[in-house]
C-alpha cells in the first residue's frame, strides 16, 4: 500500500449503499476502504481498530445513530476527519453533525466525483461543507430554537401522546404541557399539531421511523 493511500472507512446500515460507496472509493488509485460498518456501534469499533484517516457516516443507523457515533469517535479521536453522507437535509440534522464535529456534509444523491473531492479535502484538513448545506445552516441560525423540555414535548406529541399523556410522561402539569405546545407553535409559526409536527420532520428535528 503506497504511503500516501487515503484509508477510508465506510458506514451505512443499507448494504447496497455501503458496497457501492465502497467500490466508488476503491478504484482510486490514491485510496483504500479499510472497513466497512452496517451500524453505529460497529463504525466506532471498525474505526478503533482500522485508524482510518477518513471515516464516511450515515446519520440514521440502528444502535447508534452517527451523530452519536461521530461524538463517541471524536472523544477517542479528537482530530478524526469524518465525512457525513446521508438522505437527510434539515438544518437541525446537518447543525447536530457539525456540532458534533463532521468535516464534511453531503447527500447521498451526490455525484460519485464530489464525493472523491470531498474526501481528499477532507483528509488534506480542509472542511467541505457544499454551498446549499451551508446556506441551510445560515438560514436555520435565524430561526428560534426549542429548549430541551420543547423537544422533549415534541418527541411525544409524535407519537400521538396528548396533552394530558405527555404531562404524565414528563412529570409536569397539564397547563405546562400545554404551555410547551403553544411555544412550539409560536417558533415553527403554526397553528395545530399536525402542522407543527410536518415542520419539524422537514427540518429534521424529529425523524418517523
Amino acid at each position: 500500500m503506497a504511503k500516501s493511500t487515503i484509508r477510508v472507512l465506510c458506514a451505512d446500515d443499507h448494504r447496497l449503499m455501503r458496497e457501492g460507496i465502497a467500490r466508488i472509493v476503491g478504484v482510486q488509485p490514491d485510496m483504500t476502504v479499510v472497513a466497512q460498518a452496517s451500524d453505529g456501534e460497529q463504525a466506532v469499533a471498525q474505526f478503533l481498530q482500522f485508524q482510518p484517516d477518513v471515516t464516511l457516516m450515515d446519520l440514521e443507523m440502528p444502535k447508534m445513530n452517527g451523530v452519536q457515533a461521530i461524538q463517541a469517535i471524536r472523544g477517542h479521536q479528537p482530530n478524526a476527519r469524518i465525512v457525513v453522507l446521508t438522505m437527510y437535509h434539515g438544518d437541525e440534522d446537518i447543525h447536530r453533525a457539525v456540532v458534533a464535529g463532521a468535516m464534511g456534509y453531503l447527500l447521498k444523491d451526490t455525484l460519485p466525483d464530489d464525493l472523491i473531492r470531498v474526501i481528499r479535502d477532507v483528509h488534506s484538513g480542509r472542511r467541505a461543507i457544499p454551498p446549499e448545506i451551508a446556506a441551510v445552516l445560515e438560514q436555520r441560525a435565524s430561526q428560534p430554537t426549542l429548549t430541551f423540555r420543547e423537544s422533549q414535548v415534541l418527541e411525544l406529541l409524535a407519537t400521538g401522546k396528548r396533552n394530558k399523556e405527555i404531562a404524565a410522561a414528563l412529570g409536569i402539569s397539564g397547563d405546562t404541557a400545554s404551555a410547551h405546545i403553544k411555544s412550539i407553535f409560536q417558533k415553527f409559526n403554526v397553528h395545530d399539531r399536525t402542522a407543527a409536527l410536518a415542520e419539524a420532520l422537514r427540518r429534521g428535528i424529529i425523524h418517523i421511523r
